[in-house]
């Protein structure tokens, strides 16, 4: 998979840095306007890695019967990602798979073990199953 959001550098010296691409720094916008698009929607943590994605959406439960589901609001995402990196020059023919992996977070224990996941994903880059050094 190619590095396209991201680049992990400085490894060997201290903690890496994750230094964004253009198309990263186009699906950091994205992500931090979302719950401007979904107001019932927040994004509470995310990194955005050399070739994907994690984050953790928040779901205001109490909002009205016609809130967009989660299939709905990554889709729109991956969207409007691919667009803006597409009217920025990017030439290969897909941003993102098809699909997504998702997960529920049942309880606080289960909350604070995806967000050590997502704030330490940097730091385990090299261990990561989706690590290719292009």
């Amino acid at each position: 998979m190619k590095q396209y959001f991201s680049k992990i550098v400085g490894e060997a010296l201290a903690p890496p840095e994750n230094k964004l691409t253009v198309y990263g720094k186009i699906a950091d916008k994205n992500l931090q306007a979302l719950n401007m698009r979904y107001p019932h929607i927040s994004v509470d943590k995310y990194v955005i890695m050399p070739n994907h994605i994690h984050l953790i959406l928040m779901i205001n439960t109490g909002a009205a019967s016609s809130s967009p589901t989660i299939v709905d609001v990554v889709r729109a995402l991956k969207s409007m990602i691919t667009i803006e990196c597409k009217k920025n020059g990017f030439t290969d023919e897909k941003v993102f798979q098809r699909s997504f992996h998702d997960h529920i977070i049942r309880g606080e224990n289960d909350y604070r073990k995806i967000w050590e996941y997502i704030d330490t994903n940097v730091i385990r880059w090299k261990d990561d199953c989706f690590y290719d050094e292009q």
